[in-house]
């Protein structure tokens, strides 16, 4: 028999079901108000801080250091098997420029600097030239306006042209500051006069504030792109600017193709499932009910958008169907007297129960109510604890996912165990008596159809071999654990890139077919031909202590003379690593300053061109030369006291973040451990790298506190309702079996763990807990009220199963279906879900009635 509790609780709800619909919408609507109330502003990455050495090393830098705030567009000009060094195409670069400028919203966005580029640099040079033909005098060496440029290389032939191409490319030329070898390829040779590409910097002003993206800079991108594409055949812009609006548009196009491919899948499944319409609108309001106390809920908290909250609502539509189908297919068993209980005496049913009568819509859903809403809350619990769990996480935006996902599942059970089930009761009530409408409708998988058939074939399984299917499921799960050992964790912003439509998806008609994407190729031939800017593209060092140790140049000479052309840092065209430093800095300056080079003479006792005393006032000197260039590597304190340093090395665009700080770390620790300074890896790619291992930290925080405050759950609860004190436990296993499989999964389709996938374990962990709890609480129902373990477990597999079936169909086809989506975070996130929901259904109806045919054994042979 059911405990008192389930059945005051359900006889509540169905006795002032009234009441309990007015007063829950109205609970619903103040909840609601906090969509409008609060403050949901984006988190964007910056929700992604880890209090870590690196970010500390950061925050100082950026706190003594004059840091490059600029956006840094990237504009590559292509010509695969020709030329873009030819006069017309330097002119259509320098054209391009003038038609920016005169754009006054546009050229608002550029810095001083503006576009930085070869065909500047040549165009300077031919300034120069002309300058020096026509002066009497000294020539002027002010910097040319781009109308000088464009009419100096207008003037000039193709072979003029030609020859001074290849003065400027002389290794031994001054190009006034400008190195020409960083606008080509990295497999360009010197002295060539021809490369197939190359590439222009533009610098932009960021007059957002402090917490803000550079918007108008982001904008200007794209606006720029329309024209870069107008002038050349074979040309990309690239900027966060860009990447930001491919990746929005790709999200649209994608929800424009999966939408109503979702739509139909679920309304199809939720169609064969329930087999009755006016069930379908109960569910679908609830779901609705389920969002909107959703978005109240993180309006109230004021829990701010990121990334990671696109799976909630998935979650919670999964959970909402699951929860309804279990309600409803329960109260449909108790209208048909198919929960083996008699009705209380007094209850009026149309005819006797075994003559195929039926209980009316009350006491039918305070029957089914009572059966299974102790189920719902084990598994409200249950789940809400293990995505709660993720609240361990050093994560600020794992924390904010955690917490909605919690309130939301308890929205879900307030929604589908209270307001729904006295919903229907009304519904149904007001159906059968004002419209003559019979409302019994036949459970999904009872009966003699094909669904049935093949739940009862799985009881067969279980009942003949449960022993070899356990062995089987324990091996497979061994084996996904060993997979898992190689899940790639490593984080490389191309990763998050949109890719094209397939030729399918390019054939839908009208506003379905999706745009063009070739931003995830543009970014992988950067990284692979060019030494890039902005965004990513430098890691740093910073030293402190020891700062004016002689021991501490000569540490960090050595330590980048040592890097390899394999790493991830990049390399100068002469082949040195693209690192700068106090030792670059001083040695430039006294290749150009003559009393910088005195100074470093006189200081130098060793003649290996670095000095060795008095580097105090060796960096003062360095400082009257060129203030600019000194303090962006040293820190001089208002007392003049020079209390660190920094090195800023350039990175490949295509390397992974763990690796370029695994390469920063490197050098770090190669000046430390031959100088008295603290070297501290720092910068954008090792900050990443960071959250990177704190989300691999989350993944076993989470596991660890989800599988034991789950597992302490179960066995209290079912040896209080039960006295079981295994029972907890083989629940449990099933779940833990499908996470193996999940991992192993993602370890053999090569799926990386990063932060879309962070939350694997608290969404496998908690929709398999919600599956076998409601198996095991109906299985120890069942064996109550029947004769034999058989006749148990088919009912238990059977009835229970069934709702599950159409749980497990309907979530996995509305996950799924993201695997359609053009942006890889969203297509990695649908394939990893659905494959979790279903190794869930599949471990909930082979691997645990099996365990559980094994227990009852046991039990019969101790007894």
């Amino acid at each position: 028999m059911r405990g008192r509790l389930a059945d005051r609780y359900a006889e509540t709800i169905v006795g002032h079901s009234k009441l309990v619909i007015v007063c829950l919408l109205v609970l619903t609507a103040v909840i609601a108000a906090g969509a409008a109330v609060g403050e949901t502003e984006d988190g964007g990455i910056g929700q992604f801080d880890v209090d870590s050495d690196e970010t500390r090393a950061l925050e100082e830098i950026e706190d003594t250091y004059d840091t490059d705030d600029r956006v840094v567009t990237q504009i590559v000009v292509r010509d695969e098997g020709g030329d873009v060094l030819t006069r017309e195409s330097l002119l259509e670069s320098l054209e391009l420029q003038q038609e920016v400028r005169a754009n006054e919203t546009l050229n608002a966005t550029l810095s001083e600097e503006g576009f930085v580029g070869l065909e500047n640099v040549v165009a300077t040079g031919a300034v120069f030239e002309d300058r020096a033909a026509e002066a009497n005098g000294p020539p002027d060496t002010s910097h040319p306006t781009l109308e000088e440029q464009i009419g100096a290389l207008e003037d000039r032939s193709d072979e003029e042209v030609e020859e001074l191409l290849a003065a400027v490319l002389d290794p031994d030329a001054d190009t006034q500051g400008e190195d020409p070898y960083e606008f080509l390829p990295t497999e360009y040779e010197p002295r060539e006069t021809t490369a197939e590409s190359r590439i222009t910097f533009l610098f932009q002003i960021d007059d957002s504030g402090d917490d803000e993206e550079p918007q108008a800079a982001y904008d200007a991108q794209v606006a720029i792109d329309e024209l870069v594409e107008e002038r050349f055949d074979d040309a990309f812009v690239f900027g966060q600017g860009i990447t930001d609006a491919a990746s929005s548009s790709a999200v649209g196009d994608s929800f424009a193709i999966i939408t109503p491919v979702a739509f139909v899948l679920v309304l199809g499944v939720l169609a064969i499932t329930y087999r009755d319409v006016v069930d379908v609108l109960i569910g679908l309001f609830g779901i609705a009910l389920v969002m909107a106390w959703l978005a109240g809920i993180q309006g109230w908290l004021e829990v701010p958008s990121s990334q990671l909250l696109i799976a909630v609502p998935f979650l919670l539509i999964g959970l909402s169907i699951d929860y309804s189908l279990h309600v409803v297919m329960r109260y449909r068993e108790a209208r048909n007297g198919l929960l083996e209980e008699e009705p209380p005496e007094g209850t009026e049913t149309d005819g006797p129960i075994e003559d195929g009568g039926y209980l009316d819509a009350g006491r039918g859903m305070a029957l089914g109510l009572a059966g299974v809403v102790l189920a719902l809350a084990a598994a409200t619990f249950s789940t809400g604890v293990g995505f709660l769990s993720n609240y361990v996480s050093p994560l600020p935006a794992i924390q904010d996912f955690a917490l909605l996902s919690a309130g939301g599942i308890f929205a879900t059970f307030v929604v589908f165990g209270a307001l729904v089930p006295a919903l229907k009761v009304e519904v149904d009530r007001v159906l059968e008596s004002r419209f003559d409408r019979d409302r019994r409708k036949q459970p999904f998988g009872r009966g003699t159809g094909l669904v049935n058939r093949a739940l009862s074939r799985g009881v067969a399984v279980a009942r003949k071999a449960p022993l070899a299917v356990v062995l089987v499921a324990l091996l497979l799960a061994v084996g996904g654990a060993y997979g898992a050992t190689g899940i790639d964790t490593e984080f490389n912003q191309t990763d998050f890139l949109p890719e094209d439509a397939p030729e399918w998806a390019k054939s839908l008609p009208g506003p379905l077919a999706p745009d063009t994407y070739t931003i995830s190729d543009d970014a992988a031939y950067l990284g692979e031909n060019f030494q890039e800017r902005g965004e990513g593209s430098q890691s740093q060092i910073l030293l402190e202590e020891g700062i004016t140790d002689p021991e501490t140049l000569v540490a960090i000479e050595n330590a980048t003379a040592s890097v390899e052309g394999n790493t991830t840092i990049a390399a100068r065209s002469d082949g040195t690593a693209a690192v700068e430093s106090p030792v670059r800095v001083l040695r430039e300056l006294a290749g150009e300053n003559e009393s910088v080079a005195t100074a470093l003479e006189e200081r130098d006792t060793t003649g290996d061109g670095l000095p060795d005393e008095d580097l105090a006032g060796f960096y003062d000197v360095l400082y009257e030369a060129d203030e600019e260039a000194a303090s962006a590597v040293l820190h001089r304190t208002d007392g003049g006291e020079y209390d660190s340093a920094r090195l800023l090395l350039s990175v490949r665009g295509d390397a992974a973040a763990q690796d370029v700080a695994d390469d920063t770390r490197d050098v770090a620790s190669l000046i430390e451990s031959d100088a008295p300074v603290a070297a501290t890896a720092a910068g954008g790619p090792v900050t990443t790298a960071v959250i990177q291992d704190a989300l691999l930290e989350t993944l076993v925080q989470a596991f660890a506190v989800t599988l034991a405050v789950i597992l302490a759950f179960l066995t209290v609860l079912y040896w209080v309702r039960h006295r079981a004190l295994t029972l907890g436990a083989i629940t449990l296993a099933p779940v833990v079996a499908a996470l193996a499989w999940l991992l192993g999964t993602m370890a053999l389709l090569d799926v990386p763990f990063n932060s879309e996938t962070a939350v694997i374990t608290s969404l496998a962990i908690g929709l398999g807990v919600d599956y076998s709890i409601h198996v095991g609480e109906r299985f120890v129902a069942e064996r109550g009220e029947r004769d034999t373990l058989e006749a148990a477990l088919t009912a238990t597999v059977t009835g229970t199963g069934g709702a599950l079936l159409g749980s497990a169909a309907t979530t996995a086809a509305g996950f799924g279906v993201l695997a359609l989506a053009l942006a890889p975070p969203l297509q990695r996130f649908g394939l990893v879900t659905g494959l979790s929901i279903i190794f869930a259904f599949i471990a909930c109806l082979t691997v645990l009635p099996c365990l559980l045919v094994l227990r009852e054994r046991a039990l019969a042979r101790l007894a």
